[in-house]
């Protein structure tokens, strides 16, 4: 069956079709998944019952995947487990658990590891348990949002560089969330506010929680601009919300695409995600 798509918004967003990642890719249908991955963003694969070996394999195809960080529920080296489900017992954590706390900065917008030096190309997610209602993950694309800015902002973003801060974003839930540990494995790093896509050439806002400030300017009033910019992007027009049904996949570009779960009762429904993070190739500024 050939690789076939249907655009879930006007400005972003594919489902595609013909693949069964469980069964393998072939080279040419690889290919086309990343045409749509580059001109798309954000790509959804339904019914694909697949375990960690798999989604570990065909996340690789697109480049090396980084690892997960120190404290998050369920870490190993390549696959982050994104969860109310303890681990050890199998069974639903109390609300007030910790680790539901730490996971509910997930329902911030952001992007994956943009307080990595290197921050993150795509990240694959894959829905093991889901929720009957509710839980969705909502998508923006920087990259409309960039198009329709004037052209006075557009010049003043230019060059501009953000402090992107993982104790930051956290802290923004609970100051004791980032432990010492956690803070040296992800100190403050900068990243560009606008960033291009080699493949296509076209440009995006780059913003979300984990932008801390802007270098050289005075920390409140940046933050105010940051905010405003992650507002502009996550304009409904500029929006996509993906209700999960068992066995998605869904791939989102990093480097363009603003990201947040939404909550679900946690203290009934089980929901188990498993995810892969695709590494970047290089620092985004100096």
């Amino acid at each position: 069956m050939a690789v076939t798509f249907r655009q879930l918004t006007p400005a972003f967003g594919a489902e595609v079709s013909g693949v069964d990642i469980a069964k393998g890719v072939s080279n040419s249908d690889f290919a086309e998944i990343a045409r749509l991955f580059n001109d798309y963003s954000v790509l959804v694969f339904r019914g694909q019952h697949i375990d960690d070996a798999r989604q570990i394999a065909f996340s690789r195809r697109f480049g090396p995947l980084e690892g997960t960080v120190r404290s998050n529920v369920g870490a190993g080296s390549e696959i982050a487990v994104i969860s109310n489900v303890d681990p050890e017992t199998d069974e639903i954590l109390p609300i007030e658990d910790w680790r539901n706390v730490y996971n509910s900065g997930n329902e911030m917008w952001h992007t994956d590891s943009s307080f990595k030096r290197v921050p993150a190309t795509a990240s694959l997610l894959s829905g093991r348990e889901v929720p009957p209602e509710e839980g969705e993950t909502e998508f923006a694309t920087g990259r409309a949002a960039w198009d329709d800015l004037e052209d006075a902002l557009k010049e003043e973003l230019d060059g501009l560089v953000a402090i992107h801060d993982f104790a930051y974003s956290r802290g923004l839930i609970r100051g004791d969330l980032v432990d010492e540990a956690q803070r040296r494995e992800t100190p403050p790093v900068p990243q560009a506010v606008v960033r291009r896509n080699p493949a296509n050439g076209r440009r995006n806002i780059y913003a979300g929680a984990h932008a801390s400030h802007i270098r050289g300017r005075d920390i409140e009033e940046s933050r105010a601009l940051l905010r405003s910019l992650t507002d502009r992007i996550v304009q409904e027009r500029y929006t996509y919300t993906h209700s999960w049904r068992q066995g998605d996949l869904v791939m989102w570009d990093n480097r363009c695409c603003l990201h947040r779960g939404r909550p679900w009762n946690k203290g009934k429904y089980r929901r188990m995600m498993h995810r892969t993070t695709v590494a970047g190739i290089g620092p985004t500024a100096a």
